[in-house]
């Protein structure tokens, strides 16, 4: 089997590698010629635990590759991959998928014998049907099936959740290329992934409604803990007490800052765009829309509170991107937390393990650290906004000894409030009660 996958961004790299590791052929194609460069020397475009490493392997192995020149890699494939970006388009929220179009009709005038084209990138119910248009339009006589493969990978275990997917989802009617689908995914065959085959329109809205969902669980248990913290109960036992439920489930319900990064902000607006314009309005989702955009500011209210105001004050940072294992900062709760924290007068200290080259871009006037004890030195009070590894486990007493007061607002819940107590710290976490040194 071989592949061209177009895009080499975060959803095209990781399958693109992930295809080769089983074993079928696969060229990257992206027309950002220093992108291409910077792979083929083995440089990787973003942070994915065991990303470089596995591309390297399957480059070495010969059935993986970059390259530029689009026509080559599809007239040789057996399958087309459209995983190109599909951000929020300003002024309404909808997937802009000019990029998508644009891909599929340059596609459409490569194509050479029968080709299954896949969107992989996350598009809105009837992309599908566009794309085949757009095909036909431009080549009338090729011969091509248009099919719906939605991406679920997290970042920061994307390999993992391709390599033992939960299910595999592939919209299409035709048998033909099913069957070309299925070789693709033959290995996950012998774990007993489920491949779900359906309609295209459902398996569009598939994706969004998965992503949608977790993002209304996510915006449910910060609602719950925001009600823990007035009424004296623990977010994190009422999280175990229903999570245990198996109807519920546990994941998802960590109360925190907010959902962020390239998919759950962008997805919802784009899915409260679809109701909208079919007028099926989705209530919930622009409940959770409305209810997670508040959060962020909530949380810097939370640290300016603790500390007496900020005005004049330096707080130290721990973590920007939206999520550990990840240097996205796409969306990330940080950057309307430090920015709300900076209008009101402080003087931000920040470390992140990963996102700190993207986060200087897009943050001003933060003093960037070399660790977490550096960010807390002379500072008034620390906020853990990203739970990365390292924060778990920090020497307390040496952190109490670098701060000017022994402050720590936790906005990831990382940290036992008795123990934080004992080790002489106030602590404020979400939707738990404040402890005071002891």
């Amino acid at each position: 089997m071989r592949v061209a996958m177009i895009g080499t961004g975060y959803v095209g790299l990781v399958s693109g590698a992930c295809f080769s590791e089983f074993g079928v052929d696969v060229v990257c194609v992206d027309k950002d010629v220093s992108k291409i460069a910077n792979l083929e020397a083995g440089k990787m475009p973003i942070y994915e635990p065991g990303l470089e490493d596995l591309v390297a392997k399957n480059v070495e192995a010969g059935r993986l590759s970059f390259t530029t020149n689009l026509p080559d890699a599809v007239k040789n494939a057996d399958a087309v991959f459209i995983a190109v970006g599909t951000p929020s388009r300003r002024g309404d929220g909808h997937a802009d998928l000019s990029y998508v179009f644009v891909a599929a009709k340059e596609i459409a005038e490569a194509v050479d014998g029968y080709t299954v084209v896949v969107t992989k990138s996350t598009v809105p119910v009837g992309t599908g049907r566009e794309v085949e248009e757009i095909i036909a339009k431009a080549q009338p006589d090729a011969e091509v099936d248009v099919v719906s493969n939605p991406e679920f990978l997290r970042e920061g275990s994307a390999i993992e959740d391709f390599m033992r997917p939960d299910r595999v989802v592939i919209g299409t009617k035709s048998e033909r290329a099913q069957n070309v689908m299925r070789s693709l995914y033959r290995p996950l065959y012998l774990t007993e992934t489920p491949i779900v085959f359906t309609s295209r329109q459902t398996s569009e809205l598939i994706k969004y409604a998965a992503n949608t969902f977790l993002a209304t669980k996510i915006t449910f248990i910060n609602e719950i803990a925001d009600l823990c913290e007035v009424v004296g109960a623990d977010v994190q036992d009422v999280a175990r007490g229903i999570g245990l439920d198996g109807r519920i489930g546990r994941k998802f319900l960590h109360a925190g800052p907010g959902y962020g990064g390239s998919c759950f902000p962008k997805d919802t607006l784009a899915l409260v765009k679809t109701g909208a314009d079919v007028e099926r309005p989705l209530r919930i989702v622009e409940t959770v829309v409305d209810i997670n955009t508040k959060r962020k500011s909530r949380m810097a209210d939370k640290i300016i509170e603790t500390c007496g105001g900020v005005d004049g004050k330096t707080i130290a940072i721990l973590g920007v991107t939206f999520k550990p294992n990840t240097d996205d900062m796409r969306d990330s709760p940080s950057l309307d937390i430090v920015a709300s924290l900076q209008g009101a007068g402080a003087t931000i200290r920040a470390y992140d393990p990963e996102g700190m080259e993207e986060a200087e871009t897009m943050m001003a006037n933060v003093i960037w650290c070399a660790d977490a004890y550096e960010t807390m030195g002379g500072a008034d009070a620390v906020s853990i906004i990203t739970e990365w590894n390292q924060f778990r486990a920090l020497d307390l007493e040496r952190a109490r000894s670098l701060l000017k007061a022994p402050v720590m607002i936790d906005l990831r819940n990382i940290y036992d409030p008795e123990e934080m107590a004992s080790a002489g710290f106030t602590y404020v976490s979400v939707g738990r009660a404040r402890v005071d040194a002891s």
